[in-house]
């Protein structure tokens, strides 16, 4: 069985109020080395075989209509994933 990850963000113009919360307490937690967050989607998607071109442009093509809302969010990238040990 195959696996394709899907990434989807907050175009960088949109205000990310989940991102900024964590960045202001990443400091309060002793995690001094980061000055900005951004919070994001992660969509993994299960097929039948191997991934395939066509199976990641289908893939594209779901994030774009339906896992993204494309007034405010960018897909950022469809790959298939690694395999695990």
């Amino acid at each position: 069985m195959g696996r394709v990850v899907i990434d989807v963000m907050p175009k960088p113009e949109i205000l990310d109020p989940q991102g900024k919360a964590v960045v202001g307490a990443l400091p309060r937690l002793g995690f001094d080395a980061f000055v900005g967050v951004r919070q994001g989607k992660r969509f993994e998607l299960e097929v039948e075989g191997e991934v395939t071109p066509e199976v990641l442009d289908q893939a594209r093509a779901a994030a774009e209509k339906l896992l993204s809302n494309p007034v405010i969010e960018d897909v950022v990238s469809v790959r298939a994933a690694e395999a695990q040990a």
